[in-house]
């Protein structure tokens, strides 16, 4: 296949469709609209989501464009068993917030983000390392939707890359800016719906027109030998492990995530998250196929670029009418998830820095709106600027839950463990992240002595990630058993070949530190045990919405970073 064989709408087909899809979001958002918004609606739709609406919104706010152009990446790349890496780590990441979400929502009913629970527990240090951390990661999510935008334009019209990114990142703007997260949720539920009506249409369709399981099992012989292998080794190291170690990072480091946590209905969180994580993994499974069906019959992606691979198979193979309904498909998952983190970073913005840490407990929340919609218009342009990059899309997604990875023992650890103080949380992450950045980047020697102690820190996180795992459907004796004896494995079996897996290896590595530093600069410490109860009495709502809101929001008492 080349790039003449590719159907192409002409420009006037493409900003019909863009202004229709735009054009018909921003008018649904009209019938929620209010003269006046409040700062707690705008956030988290004041705690008050029910199931159906929440689980459509998780699910569509986590197929993303990564669902798309990613999954199908891992199943060209990494043959039968990348789409199934892919799918099932990802639908693994929204089921494991679960049970640590109940956690945290028992804590702070009443909180916005996850970093005003962590402002609570610890006080300002702690908090705004897990906001930049988040607002890192909205930011690269976005960059990685309007990327995904950009590709989709350029390859099915004569439009460039960066007119596809700035028409999706102006038309998720339009519709998000005034309502905030109730705009976003309310978007979900109806792009879903138009998603997996979609999605049932297209995917077979590519998978039959292409050939069908007959041709599949054809061009198997096409496949190399660890392509046609499901249980091939390089595709666990490179590409199932890798996302199973992220599994834990994203759900306890996306703000995405954990805004909806705190918005549902605390009755509904069980049945939401069961919910999206089965929708999830089977549509995104069924994307990847695409991607193993074209390196079964040699198809080379577009210009070298990973990221044109599935618009080019669709584009190829399809009539028409299809082609546009998986436009308007594509477009509506990544404006699903664009949105999403849109009202991530004002809720950072408006809780985490000005709330907490600039208004100190005695937030307007008018300017709180303000702050919120300003952020939400420097966000977008950030991420345009930045998608003008095309930066490949896979990479930044590992990159960035190995990043996350460094946050997650000494948040969840902080939720439980009332010995975890404010220096033992600050001081875990950013030691965790520069060796992380030292194993990722190689900036030292992985040979020899130096190897094998960063190969003996990732089993330590190899540990630490199945003992939280267990413990939070199990519990505590259950977690700590099952966390050793993957430890024990990992040093019999692990070392001395994991560090040729950098990725892999710097991701562990990021775990292991950070558990180790925080257990013990938390044991060293003679600080009193911290009382939970007081997290509930620090954490409220900025509008009045409950009895004792003002005394909530009367500002975190002089031990607040005392625990």
């Amino acid at each position: 296949m080349n790039s003449e064989s590719l159907h192409q709408f002409s420009v006037a087909t493409i900003v019909l469709l863009m202004l229709a899809f735009y054009g018909g979001t921003y008018l649904l958002t009209l019938s929620i609209r209010k003269k006046k918004e409040d700062a707690d609606a705008f956030m988290v739709s004041n705690h008050r989501v029910g199931f159906g609406i929440g689980a459509a919104s998780m699910t569509a706010t986590w197929i993303w464009a990564a669902s798309f152009y990613a999954a199908a990446t891992s199943g060209y790349t990494y043959g039968v068993s990348g789409p199934i890496h892919y799918g099932l780590w990802g639908a693994l990441m929204i089921l494991f917030i679960y049970p640590f979400g109940r956690r945290f929502r028992k804590l702070a009913p009443n909180a916005h983000t996850l970093g005003e629970l962590i402002h609570a527990r610890h006080g300002a240090s702690s908090q705004l390392i897990l906001a930049f951390s988040n607002l890192l990661g909205s930011v690269i999510s976005l960059m990685v939707n309007f990327t995904a935008a950009g590709a989709l334009v350029s390859v099915l019209s004569p439009l460039s890359f960066q007119a596809g990114v700035i028409m999706a990142g102006v038309g998720v703007l339009l519709y998000t800016l005034w309502s905030g997260f109730r705009a976003s949720v309310l978007t979900d539920f109806a792009q879903l719906v138009a998603l997996m009506a979609i999605a049932v249409v297209i995917i077979p369709a590519v998978f039959f027109a292409m050939g069908g399981p007959d041709q599949l099992v054809a061009g198997l012989g096409n496949l190399t030998t660890e392509q046609a292998d499901f249980f091939s080794s390089e595709a666990i190291l490179k590409q199932g492990a890798p996302f199973f170690v992220a599994v834990l990072a994203y759900a306890i480091g996306n703000q995405t995530i954990s805004q909806r946590l705190f918005a549902v209905n605390e009755e509904h969180i069980k049945p939401t998250f069961l919910t999206a994580t089965v929708g999830y993994g089977a549509i995104v499974i069924g994307l990847g196929m695409i991607g193993l069906m074209a390196a079964t019959l040699g198809v080379e992606p577009l210009n070298g670029d990973m990221n044109n691979l599935i618009p080019q198979m669709v584009s190829g193979y399809l009539p028409p009418v299809f082609i546009a309904l998986f436009f308007v498909l594509v477009i509506g998952s990544l404006s699903s998830t664009a949105d999403s983190d849109l009202s991530a970073l004002s809720a950072i913005m408006m809780a985490d820095v000005y709330g907490k840490n600039i208004a100190r407990g005695r937030a307007s929340p008018e300017r709180m709106l303000f702050v919120g919609r300003l952020t939400m218009i420097a966000a977008t342009a950030a991420g345009i600027i930045f998608a003008s990059f095309s930066l490949d899309i896979l990479v930044m997604l590992v990159f960035v839950g190995a990043l996350w990875g460094a946050i997650v023992f000494p948040v969840i650890a902080s939720c439980y463990w009332s010995r975890v103080t404010n220096r033992a949380f600050t001081s875990s992450v950013l030691v965790a992240m520069a060796v992380f950045c030292l194993a990722r980047f190689e900036l030292v020697s992985l040979h020899g002595v130096t190897g094998l102690l960063f190969e003996l820190l990732a089993c330590v996180g190899g540990g630490v990630i199945i003992g939280l795992m267990v413990f939070g459907f199990l519990g505590r004796t259950a977690g700590l058993v099952a966390g050793l004896l993957a430890v024990l494995a990992m040093v019999v079996f692990a070392t001395g070949f994991l560090r040729d897996y950098t990725v892999l290896l710097a991701s562990l590595t990021a775990y292991g530190t950070s558990t180790l530093v925080c257990v013990l600069v938390s044991l060293m410490s003679r600080q009193a045990p911290f009382d939970f109860n007081l997290i509930r009495q620090r954490v409220g709502d900025y509008d009045g919405h409950e009895p004792d809101a003002g005394k909530a929001n009367s500002g975190a008492p002089s031990g607040a970073s005392v625990s």
